[in-house]
């Protein structure tokens, strides 16, 4: 017995068209936006990036693995703050002190035992690659090997994040409700320059291109046809002979992954890390981004993840009570109204003219066109 696929040419663009996408974004990234942005907006596009990378892995697991990830802001926060630690660490040994000035504060005079390893920037980069990856397969293991799926599935890693957020508020060794801030290197180079300031914006902007890359070879391969018959057909699958639990494990643990990598480099971008950042709300305004700009699509998610980000940004300069309500509406009318996001709004709109029927011709009536096919 054999299962038919959907055929990849039918919902990715060919070569040329993915090539000149990226060849546009790339242009995009590296030349219009350093050209006419001022840093301190370079700044904030760098922080949407961040969020896009996010996305790109929601997307691949929600939209294409139908797992509905509302706890992305757990590998956010775990990337992020093992890169904020040695941040915290390097600047401290710059003014020749055994442990960071917020330690010193708090009355800490030794440095704990578990930031010790950070100390080293291979082990920190090794450990920001590594340690969302494997806690997310771990997680992912546990669950969907027990079959657990659904809205059963989201409230988990809900309430994972909301734990892992309550657990730094009570670490005065993490910095606690306020975090880590004030970092002033990134790997020997000073946040104070301009010039290293856009050196972060181009690197941010290089993960994204390479991870949107990664997200589309996964989606044309055989992986990422069975991962799509997972989230239509799992028992069809399983009865062909796959488990459905390492497929989906495989879409959890790369989701976590590329949140690891944003949340590395929203640190040095935005220059603090707290709890605010990676608990439920974040992790809701991920999934509210991925949704509106299409979580079935490649590039729908980042769109979709920038949108939100910039719109949030400019409405809370100017109705900064008024945001979470018009977040929340948002996603109402994009689930209610458009499932499948603005990007599908593009496929409804060449299906509808695909399925148009042919004006008949005329010199020949119209009962006529009818019967050619027959003839």
């Amino acid at each position: 017995m054999s299962v038919t696929f959907s055929p990849r040419s039918l919902t990715q663009p060919g070569p040329v068209r993915t090539a000149a996408g990226f060849a546009l974004a790339a242009l995009v990234l590296f030349g219009i936006a350093p050209a006419f942005l001022s840093d301190f907006r370079l700044g904030l596009l760098g922080k949407f990036l961040c969020f896009a990378i996010v996305a790109v892995g929601i997307g691949l697991a929600w939209g294409r693995g139908g797992m509905l990830t509302l706890g992305q802001g757990v590998f956010f926060g775990l990337g992020a703050y093992i890169m904020a630690m040695h941040l915290k660490i390097a600047d401290a040994q710059l003014r020749e002190d055994s442990v960071p000035d917020f330690m010193q504060i708090a009355g800490i005079r030794e440095l704990p035992a578990y930031w010790v390893p950070f100390t080293s920037p291979f082990v920190a980069i090794l450990a920001i690659l590594i340690v969302p990856a494997l806690v997310a397969a771990l997680l992912g293991l546990g669950v969907f090997k027990r079959r657990v799926k659904g809205a059963y599935f989201a409230i988990l890693s809900q309430a994972l994040a909301a734990a892992f957020a309550i657990l730094l508020v009570g670490q005065q060794s993490t910095g606690g409700s306020n975090g880590l801030n004030r970092f002033r290197t990134f790997f020997g180079f000073e946040l104070s320059d301009p010039v290293n300031k856009r050196m972060l914006f181009f690197i941010v902007a290089a993960i994204l291109l390479l991870v949107v890359a990664a997200t589309r070879q996964l989606m044309q391969s055989r992986y990422g046809e069975l991962l799509v018959a997972v989230r239509d057909q799992e028992e069809r699958v399983r009865f062909l002979g796959y488990d459905p639990a390492n497929i989906k494990v495989v879409a959890y643990t790369v989701a976590a992954f590329f949140a690891g990598i944003a949340g590395a480099m929203f640190v040095p971008i935005v220059g603090i890390i707290s709890p605010a950042d990676i608990g439920i709300v974040p992790s809701i305004a991920f999934l509210i981004g991925v949704a509106i700009g299409g979580r079935s699509t490649l590039l729908g998610p980042v769109l979709g993840a920038i949108g939100v980000a910039w719109a949030q940004t400019a409405l809370s300069e100017n109705f900064p009570s008024a945001w979470t309500y018009a977040q929340g509406l948002l996603f109402i009318v994009v689930v209610g109204f458009f499932p499948a996001g603005l990007a599908g709004l593009a496929t409804v709109w060449r299906r509808r003219r695909r399925s148009r029927p042919a004006p008949p011709a005329d010199d020949v009536p119209a009962a006529t066109t009818e019967l050619e096919p027959a003839r």
